[in-house]
C-alpha cells in the first residue's frame, strides 16, 4: 500500500507568492502545508503596491475589500512609468487602477488572514534542508524546533525567493548575468525628504525618495559605477546616509532607519519552471533589478496561473500534462520581465548618456499604439497566453502578442470585469470567478452550447447573460474563461470545438454526464 501523504502540496515560502498559491489550492479543496523558515512574519516594507493586473487578480477572488481593514488606506492611481517615462494605465479604461505605497507586510497580513480562513496549515520556523522526488511523491526534509522531520507530498512548490533552497536542492538551472552595481534601499523615519518619486538623475547617480506614510520615506541610493560587494553582514544605515549625502548634499544621518538593504542588478531566469513534481514560482524562478516594482506582482501572477492547474491535477480532474502549460505560459512572461527590467535599468540608471534614448522613447510613447504596448507590459494587462490547439507559440505570453490566425481577438487575453445581466439579476465577470472555477458565458442564449458544457458542470459554471449595452468587447456570442481569468475559447472565431477546449483546460468530461 502507498505511504500516506502529509500534504497534497507543500509550498515553501510564506511571502505573497506562496500565500497566493496556497489560497488558490485551498479554494479547490487541496490539502496544503506552507513552510517558512522565519519564526515570525517580516515587518519589512519590501514590495510597495500593485499593478492593475494584480489588483484584478485580487478582485477575482474577492480580496480587494480585505484591504479596508488595514492600518492605511489604498492609494490608487492610473499613472505608471517605464524607466522613468510616464505612462497612463487609463488606456485600459475597464481595468482596475494600480495601488501605490502599500508596504508588503500589509499584503502578507491580508493574504495570511484569507488562507487561515480557508484552513491553511502554516508552519513557521521550518527550514527545508533536503528534497527528493521519488516519481510518486516528493519527500521534504525539514529542520524545525522539535527536531528534523520528513514530509511527504504529491507536489512541492518553491516560493522561497531569489536564494531559493528548493531551486538548488531540485537541481534547477538558473543562468543569467551577475550584478554589475550595488544600490542601497532604506525606509527612514523623521527626514521629511522632498519627494523624488521615480528618481532624480544627478552627476553621481540616481536618488529616489517616496513617502510611504507615518512620516516614513522609502529611499533608494544608486551611485554610478559603485561595484557590487560580497557582503557577510547586513548593510549599515551609515553607508546609505553617506551615499545619499554624496549624491544630493543632504544629511539624513539623523533619521531612524526601519529597514536597510542592498541589492544589485543581477538577472537570472530558471530554464524550467517545473522538474517532475517540483515547481518554482516568484523570485525562486526569476531575479532582476526591481525596476518598476514588478517582482512581487509577477510572483503573485505566477501563483494565480499555477494554482488552479495544480489543483486540477491533484484532484484528478486533469492530466499531469496540464502543469506543463504553467512553464509554457509563465516562462515567456519571465523572459519579457527580464528584458523589461534590463531596459528600465538602462533608462533609469544610465545617466546623461541615455538622455537621447529617453527623448526618442518619450516621443514614441506619444503614439497610442506604443503607449498601449508599454502600458500593457508594465501593468500586466497586455499578456496573451497561447490557447490554440497544440498550445501555439509560447512567446505569445509576452505582452502584446497577437491572437492566432483566425482566432477571436479576446483569445488568450484576460477577461475584463464587465457588468452582465442574467436571469438572477446584474453581476460581474469577476464576481462569477470568485470560486476559482471555470466560467462559460453564454451571451447569445444558445441552449445547445449549454448542453454541450454539462459534462464539465463539476468544474465549470455556465451562465446565460447579456453584456451591458456599453460593453467594450468585440462581438462575442460565448466565451470560456479559465479560473485565472484568461479567455480559453470564444465564439464566433473559435478554431476548435468547445468540447475540445473544455477538455484541454478542464480535463475529460464526466462519464456519467457524457
Amino acid at each position: 500500500m502507498d505511504a500516506p501523504f502529509d500534504a497534497e502540496v507543500v509550498v515553501v515560502g510564506a511571502g505573497p507568492t506562496g500565500l497566493m498559491l496556497a489560497g488558490e489550492l485551498l479554494l479547490a479543496g487541496v490539502r496544503v502545508t506552507v513552510l517558512d523558515r522565519l519564526a515570525e512574519p517580516t515587518t519589512e516594507s519590501r514590495g510597495l503596491g500593485f499593478t492593475p493586473r494584480t489588483m484584478e487578480v485580487f478582485a477575482q477572488r474577492g480580496l480587494v475589500d480585505r484591504f479596508d481593514g488595514l492600518d492605511i488606506p489604498l492609494q490608487t492611481t492610473t499613472r505608471g512609468h517605464f524607466g522613468g517615462l510616464p505612462l497612463d494605465f487609463g488606456v485600459f479604461p475597464e481595468a482596475h487602477p494600480a495601488v501605490a505605497n502599500l508596504p508588503q507586510f500589509h499584503t502578507e497580513s491580508m493574504l495570511r488572514g484569507w488562507v487561515a480562513e480557508l484552513g491553511c496549515d502554516l508552519r513557521r520556523g521550518h527550514t527545508v534542508t533536503g528534497l527528493a522526488d521519488t516519481g510518486e511523491a516528493v519527500e521534504v526534509t525539514v529542520e524545525r524546533p522539535g527536531g528534523p522531520r520528513v514530509l511527504r507530498a504529491r507536489y512541492v512548490v518553491g516560493c522561497d525567493g531569489g536564494r531559493s533552497t528548493v531551486r538548488g536542492l531540485a537541481g534547477f538551472a538558473f543562468p543569467g548575468t551577475p550584478a554589475t552595481l550595488e544600490l542601497f534601499l532604506a525606509d527612514v523615519r523623521g527626514c521629511g525628504l522632498r519627494p523624488r518619486f521615480i528618481g532624480e538623475w544627478l552627476p553621481g547617480g540616481v536618488a529616489m525618495a517616496a513617502p510611504i506614510g507615518d512620516g516614513i520615506d522609502r529611499v533608494v541610493v544608486c551611485e554610478r559605477d559603485a561595484p557590487p560587494r560580497r557582503r557577510t553582514r547586513p548593510v549599515a544605515y551609515a553607508e546609505v546616509a553617506a551615499g545619499w549625502r554624496r549624491l544630493t548634499g543632504e544629511d539624513i544621518s539623523h533619521g531612524e532607519p526601519l529597514w536597510v538593504s542592498a541589492f544589485g542588478d543581477a538577472t537570472r531566469l530558471a530554464t524550467e519552471y517545473r522538474r517532475g513534481r517540483v515547481l518554482l514560482a516568484g523570485d525562486a524562478a526569476h531575479v532582476h533589478l526591481p525596476a518598476g516594482g514588478l517582482g512581487m506582482n509577477t510572483g503573485i501572477q505566477d501563483a494565480f496561473n499555477l494554482g488552479w492547474k495544480l489543483a486540477a491535477v491533484v484532484r484528478g480532474h486533469a492530466p499531469d500534462a496540464l502543469l506543463d502549460t504553467y512553464h509554457d505560459e509563465r516562462h515567456a512572461v519571465g523572459e519579457r520581465l527580464l528584458d523589461t527590467t534590463r531596459a528600465q535599468g538602462l533608462l533609469f540608471l544610465g545617466g546623461s548618456v541615455m538622455q537621447p534614448l529617453r527623448d526618442v522613447l518619450g516621443e514614441l510613447t506619444g503614439h497610442e499604439a506604443v503607449h498601449r504596448r508599454l502600458a500593457g507590459t508594465v501593468s500586466g494587462l497586455g499578456i496573451r497566453y497561447p490557447m490554440g490547439p497544440g498550445g501555439g507559440d509560447a512567446r505569445q505570453g509576452r505582452p502584446g502578442g497577437d491572437p492566432p490566425a483566425g482566432g477571436h481577438p479576446l483569445l488568450g487575453l484576460r477577461m475584463p470585469d464587465l457588468e452582465i445581466a442574467g436571469g438572477t439579476g446584474t453581476t460581474s465577470v469577476f464576481a462569477l470567478l470568485r470560486a476559482a472555477r471555470g466560467l462559460l458565458l453564454d451571451l447569445a442564449h444558445d441552449a445547445s452550447l449549454r448542453r454541450a458544457a454539462r459534462p464539465w458542470a463539476d468544474r465549470v459554471d455556465v451562465v446565460a447573460a447579456e453584456p451591458a449595452a456599453d460593453s467594450p468587447l468585440p462581438r462575442v456570442d460565448a466565451v470560456l474563461v479559465r479560473p485565472d481569468g484568461h479567455v480559453a475559447w470564444a465564439a464566433p472565431g473559435g478554431r476548435e470545438d468547445l468540447a475540445d477546449a473544455m477538455t484541454r483546460w478542464f480535463g475529460a468530461p464526466r462519464a456519467a454526464a457524457a
